[in-house]
């Protein structure tokens, strides 16, 4: 059992990446199930939208998650609604559209939860990610309620990162971090069996400023004309991690990153 996670997709470079590149990656390196971080996928590189969904799903994503970003095109509010595959941050403020977990099928029918959270340190205020860790331990378990558990943690700082990597330690399959968009070189699996890399860093284009025009962020720090920031449109990197499964006890065998393409290409 392999599950291939892509960190925050940005623009339009990092779509076309996922869209022409997906589907040979699944079948090279027999992947069985497939989340990406889509909250960054839209032209704005902000949101995404239902065509994004769609196209996702139809190039082998299984399951998309988010972050801070997930309400930015509007019409997600309603479409999260309709479609379970897409989730927003289960820590969100109650009420919000949509749900922060599921548990779904992998191409050879093994259950894989995936638990969408947010952290709390210079990110969007949201409900203590670390209470709402633990009631969703007590409420769900490995082997029991799921196979496998994929938990996206979207958050700014490595600290509150690692700290929750230990917490799910031996009670999910992998913890792999998102949102500041630069894949970290600790991807490892903890000593009671659960993968975790602090950022899986982004599919986007890494001539850039975390996928944005470097020249526009450029001049926005010098504080000299500048625009709103828009997502550079060079070849993209996909990167993330592939995570090989232990049927028998959910944990993980092993991790790896993987980046293909663009800038960084150092698994093609």
């Amino acid at each position: 059992m392999k599950i291939l996670f892509l960190g925050d997709v940005v623009g339009i470079s990092g779509r076309s990446m996922v869209l022409n590149n997906l589907l040979s990656k699944i079948k090279d390196e027999k992947i069985d199930f497939v989340v990406v971080n889509g909250e960054n996928a839209a032209d704005s590189g902000v949101g995404l939208t239902e065509e994004i969904c769609k196209d996702f799903f139809n190039c082998g994503v299984d399951v998309i998650t988010t972050g801070n970003h997930v309400w930015d095109q509007k019409e997600t509010m309603s479409h999260i609604e309709k479609e379970n595959r897409l989730l927003r941050p289960k820590n969100l403020f109650e009420p919000s559209p949509g749900k922060g977990f599921g548990i779904f099928t992998a191409k050879n029918e093994m259950r894989v939860g995936v638990l969408n959270l947010m952290g709390n340190v210079f990110m969007k205020k949201c409900e203590d990610v670390f209470e709402a860790a633990e009631k969703f331990m007590k409420k769900y378990k490995l082997k029991e309620d799921y196979d496998f558990l994929l938990v996206d943690f979207h958050g700014e700082i490595t600290s509150e990162k690692a700290a929750m990597g230990h917490f799910f330690d031996g009670k999910a399959t992998l913890v792999v971090g998102t949102h500041t968009h630069i894949p970290t070189n600790d991807a490892r699996v903890l000593k009671g069996g659960t993968a975790y890399q602090t950022d899986a860093g982004m599919c986007g284009d890494y001539d850039s400023v975390i996928g944005m025009n470097k020249d526009n962020s450029i001049n926005r720090f010098l504080k000299k004309k500048s625009t709103k920031h828009f997502p550079a449109i060079g070849e993209a990197s996909l990167c993330g991690v592939i995570v090989e499964c232990d049927i028998e006890t959910g944990l993980a065998q092993t991790v790896k990153n993987f980046i293909y393409g663009g800038e960084l290409k150092n698994s093609q």
